[in-house]
């Protein structure tokens, strides 16, 4: 029989041992999978699309949006570019206004449009023009009256009708609110100003859409 100071020191012995298993015990995670991951720290931006939204590119790339943006900037810097040759070049007051508005509109929809949704989406600027735009470029660099406001008002017709079309699309496939509502508004812009250049090279017997006019020749 197991004497009463020998049950007191196995006793003691084992306090120790029962506290230690207790306390790893309650450090184990609990339901056996592992570390749950953790929840992100912010919830999404509830801004309107009107203010863009700082680090959007973070809570997920999407390329065609970046796509679009860059592009944008792009056929903008050639539109200014085109236009302002066309202000030195063209001898006809109405195509040289259009011009102009081409410059300052174009130029806006850069500064104060996509370059602030560029930088909120992570968008590369374009380095320079596209090479058709290059292309454009010099072979209206050659021309003068008439000849001159030929080309560029048929490369103006050309140009926004295809760039509404992109804006359009892009109005409705734009995963990020900050770029659909420029797609739209530049949409609505593009429009109106395709509406415009058609009037102008109308009233100038320019040929459009493979119709086989005269150019007028004054």
């Amino acid at each position: 029989m197991i004497s009463m100071p020998t049950m007191k020191r196995i006793w003691l012995c084992s306090v120790p041992a029962l506290i230690t298993t207790v306390a790893l015990m309650a450090q184990a995670p609990s339901g056996g999978g592992g570390q749950q991951p953790s929840m992100p720290s912010q919830p999404p931006s509830s801004q309107t699309p009107s203010t863009p939204v700082p680090g959007a590119a973070q809570q997920g790339e999407n390329f065609g949006d970046q796509a679009f943006v860059a592009k944008a900037i792009e056929g903008n810097a050639a539109q200014v570019q085109l236009g302002q040759l066309a202000e030195q070049k063209s001898q006809s007051n109405d195509v040289k206004q259009f011009a102009q508005k081409m410059v300052s509109e174009h130029q806006q929809m850069t500064d104060k449009w996509f370059r602030p949704v560029a930088k909120q989406i992570g968008a590369g600027e374009p380095k320079g023009p596209s090479k058709k735009d290059k292309k454009l470029m010099e072979k209206l660099q050659g021309l003068s009256g008439p000849q001159f406001d030929t080309e560029y008002l048929q490369a103006m017709v050309k140009d926004h009708k295809q760039d509404l079309k992109d804006y359009q699309a892009e109005s409705q496939s734009a995963q990020d609110p900050n770029v659909k509502q420029v797609a739209q508004q530049g949409a609505d812009l593009i429009s109106k100003n395709l509406q415009i250049v058609e009037q102008i090279a109308q009233a100038h017997n320019v040929p459009l859409d493979g119709k086989n006019k005269e150019v007028s020749s004054r």
